[in-house]
């Protein structure tokens, strides 16, 4: 890819300057060659009201992408195609089943998407793209689709399940990551990372026939993450010679702790208001 690719941070927990507004989720703001597109779409609408003050216009916005169907990453939604009807929308189909979190107690909280987003989902059909196959978001941007489970060491990262009963394990199929190549090598943006962020990486060399990453961004999901985890995600990350780290969201303190002693020069803000370009 030839273009440049700007990266700003919508929606994030934490804010790099004044004027922004920080929420529990996730949302980033993609631009090549003049073209807009969103991944995920925070927790409310407030990923409008950063825009705006980021100067990031979002009525022609071309399409969202949702990383998974977890509220913190959906939320949005409703208001972004009020802004931008003419959206299309890229989504794995298990992105509407209901979700829950299960609790040390034995109760069980709703984390799946609102209402309001489902419907606007529904409501988009003609519009919406299930990716459960690698899929071209715009000229050069893919969606991974459903990612292959192949290390024992990761898992989805908590105790999600698909009844509030918590008797169905979510397997979090819909977990999907977007990638683009660059002169450097791939950036890959993850929402969550529940599939695993190595399985990840490792299933988009594979899609890719082998190429360097040189960058990722996002949430890791390693905020309940054993050391041994930890561990081996670093040698991963090591083994690639990943240049660029912004870890974000639910990454967790002590592992962005551990990052950032593992990669000091090369671990990096992913707060709301952060500008990353590649090319």
């Amino acid at each position: 890819m030839n273009e440049q690719v700007c990266i700003t941070v919508l929606i994030e927990n934490s804010v790099n300057a004044r004027g922004l507004k920080a929420e529990h989720g996730l949302a980033f703001h993609i631009e090549i060659s003049g073209r807009r597109l969103l991944f995920d779409t925070g927790q409310t609408a407030l990923l409008l009201e950063n825009a705006a003050s980021l100067g990031l216009p979002l009525g022609d916005l071309c399409a969202v992408v949702l990383s998974h169907g977890h509220y913190d990453h959906t939320g949005g939604l409703t208001a972004v195609r009020g802004a931008a009807p003419q959206v299309r929308l890229f989504l794995h189909p298990a992105a509407l089943l209901p979700k829950f979190s299960g609790n040390t107690d034995g109760s069980a909280r709703s984390v799946g998407m609102n209402e309001a987003s489902v419907q606007t989902v529904r409501e988009a059909a003609e519009a919406a793209v299930w990716t459960t196959k690698p899929t071209e978001v715009l000229d050069g941007i893919f969606v991974t689709g459903e990612i292959p489970r192949r290390n024992s060491f990761e898992d989805t990262g908590g105790r999600f399940f698909l009844d509030e009963a918590c008797t169905q394990p979510d397997p979090l199929l819909d977990d999907q990551a977007l990638f683009f190549d660059t002169r450097d090598g791939l950036v890959v943006l993850l929402g969550c990372a529940h599939a695993g962020v190595v399985n990840t990486l490792e299933y988009i060399q594979y899609i890719t026939g082998g190429r360097p990453i040189h960058a990722i961004l996002g949430g890791l999901h390693l905020r309940v993450a054993g050391p041994e985890r930890i561990e081996r995600t670093i040698e991963a990350f090591q083994r690639w010679h990943i240049q660029r780290i912004a870890p974000a969201h639910c990454t967790g303190v002590s592992a962005v702790a551990r990052l950032r002693t593992a990669f000091p020069e090369k671990c990096f803000s992913c707060a709301v208001g952060t500008r990353m370009v590649f090319q």
